[in-house]
């Protein structure tokens, strides 16, 4: 072979096969595994959402201390503006992704009951969490449709068939918000009650387990531990959620200060975002209540209709 050649091919090595000399990543590899599923995208972008409304209000808090120290003319942060629609692009996107969101509800209702549960609470209570949803989707869906006038204000009433002179029905995006969060809200109520089922038989495993063997191996103590991780983990965004669906279930909100409101946001982001990461690095996936307890996360998007 010329030289030429060599030094082609050498160029070749060096330029275009660069990335020989990056190793493998295992947590790229988890990375892509958790975004390559519907709920880890919905919650990484729920994420990157909620951070971005804190640094909306950061940014504004730096240009108003500026502005009085008259380093700057205008009380005003453009970085904030931009921040702020950048937030609104992903609510938007996350809002349109959930549209698929009924068909994962009709897939764990039909296997729900072709799956037995560990208690007679535990399936009536995710029974009705599973309705609940589908009050939750549909309303959510003819919301976000009506913002952006892909569907009237009104619609025939069905009593017209009968009666022509029977008033249309009026589709208010704002009313449409109440009735999708109010039915976020009864699920967010009764996922209380699944914790306290959960801790239940997580308290019941331990003292079982303690009391045939005496000391756990390391495998049963380190499931224990995911295990009551979890629960903790979903607990906390749990209490977190319930604030949030009050406060948007109320026209106009009950919470004033949005700064509180994007706060809990966060919170609630940062420890879904952590369940479903650590979900995903297990062999084992989820059982199918716990990923939906994580998919239905706030809808943050209908903030601007229903607060």
């Amino acid at each position: 072979m010329s030289r030429s050649k060599l030094t082609l091919a050498r160029l070749n090595d060096t330029v275009l096969g660069a990335w020989s000399s990056v190793p493998p990543s295992e947590r790229l590899d988890h990375l892509i595994r958790y975004l390559s599923t519907w709920s880890g995208t919905d919650k990484f972008f729920t994420l990157v959402q909620s951070v971005c409304k804190i640094l909306v209000h950061l940014l504004q808090l730096r240009a108003r201390i500026q502005h009085r120290a008259e380093f700057r003319k205008a009380p005003v942060s453009i970085s904030a503006g931009a921040f702020s629609k950048f937030a609104g692009v992903v609510s938007d996107s996350q809002m349109l992704g959930r549209f698929w969101g009924l068909l994962q509800i009709f897939q764990w209702l039909i296997s729900l009951e072709r799956t037995q549960q560990p208690t007679r609470n535990l399936l009536t209570i995710e029974r009705l969490q599973g309705w609940s949803m589908l009050g939750y989707y549909p309303f959510e869906h003819l919301c976000y449709l009506r913002i952006h006038d892909v569907i009237p204000a009104t619609v025939p009433s069905p009593a017209s068939v009968f009666d022509p002179s029977a008033k249309p029905i009026s589709l208010d995006p704002a009313k449409l918000g109440l009735l999708s969060v109010r039915f976020w809200l009864s699920y967010v109520v009764l996922q209380f009650a699944h914790l306290r089922e959960d801790r239940k038989l997580l308290q019941l495993q331990q003292r079982t387990l303690r009391k045939g063997k005496g000391a756990l191996t390391a495998v049963e103590k380190r499931d224990l531990e995911r295990r009551w991780d979890a629960y903790w983990s979903g607990m906390l965004v749990n209490v977190c959620n319930l604030p949030l669906a009050l406060h948007w279930s109320v026209q106009g909100g009950l919470i004033k200060n949005p700064f509180f409101v994007d706060v809990l946001g966060l919170i609630t982001a940062v420890a879904s975002f952590r369940s479903g990461w650590k979900a995903t690095s297990l062999p084992s996936s989820e059982s199918a209540p716990q990923e939906l307890s994580g998919i239905v996360a706030p809808p943050i998007e209908m903030q601007s209709s229903t607060a």
